[in-house]
């Protein structure tokens, strides 16, 4: 954990940084998963039950350890990145990418004039509420650090990789093994040779056009094949996993004694 350098400069800067799904509408859960040492969560609105005003919460507890925040955001909407940026958070990760175009839409909805179409605002939280006190101006600092990731989660996306990595905002593109597999119709099987082809094509195409490529991963051993084939921004699970491992290997442990 290092919030010496946003978590956009370190991603730039090649650094590989851990996090992990955020699905608990807890900010306790969020200040442990801090300070534990995670670089990050994934807040995900997208898959678990946060209102706008809860995503908000969930970052103000992040920011006390020292940990960022990137919101998966509901959809590939402008409205949604928006708010996520508004309420403070580092980053925004979007899904639900179906088109070149809907991708440069809501990448563009991340960043200010003159790099995007960002709604202007100062009264934010992201804004210091309008009391903006540093010496660089908010939309020049909110542009250098708000971090851009972009789910390739199916095989359409994968198959325009190139396309997506022409769309200058995106600093990260994030593969879902997972959903890649169901989108060729082999729902699970992320050995499938036509999934692995699928993975290597992404990091291959995005490295060699100096994006940075994350993933998720289930397991140390996953984290160790996609780290040594390039990835910097890994995903680890969720805090619902861990902990419902955790309570299974609890009551396990009761049995056995």
């Amino acid at each position: 954990m290092n919030k010496a350098f946003s978590l956009r400069e370190r991603i730039l800067n090649k650094e590989v940084v851990y996090g992990l799904f955020y699905k608990l509408n807890s900010p306790d859960v969020a200040e442990m998963v801090g300070n534990a040492g995670f670089d990050f969560i994934i807040v995900d609105t997208e898959h678990a039950n946060f209102s706008t005003y809860d995503t908000a919460n969930i970052i103000r507890a992040a920011d006390s350890t020292g940990m960022s925040t990137v919101v998966r955001v509901f959809s590939a909407e402008e409205e949604h990145v928006l708010h996520a940026l508004d309420s403070g958070a580092d980053g925004v990760q979007i899904p639900s990418i179906t088109s070149v175009e809907t991708a440069k839409k809501a990448c563009a909805g991340a960043k200010y004039f003159p790099e995007g179409t960002r709604g202007l605002s100062m009264t934010q939280r992201a804004a210091m509420y309008g009391a903006w006190n540093k010496q660089e101006s908010y939309y020049a600092y909110s542009n250098r650090n708000s971090l851009v990731v972009a789910h390739v989660e199916n095989k359409e996306m994968a198959d325009k990789v190139e396309a997506l990595c022409d769309i200058p905002q995106i600093d990260v593109l994030f593969l879902g093994p997972g959903d890649l597999s169901q989108s060729v119709g082999k729902p699970g099987k992320l050995d499938d040779p036509e999934v692995v082809a699928i993975v290597e094509k992404v990091f291959k195409v995005a490295l060699a056009r100096g994006k940075a490529v994350g993933i998720y991963c289930g397991n140390p051993a996953a984290v160790k094949k996609y780290t040594a084939m390039g990835a910097t921004y890994i995903a680890y699970g969720s805090d619902a996993t861990a902990l419902s491992s955790a309570l299974v290997n609890i009551r396990k442990s009761l049995a056995q004694g």
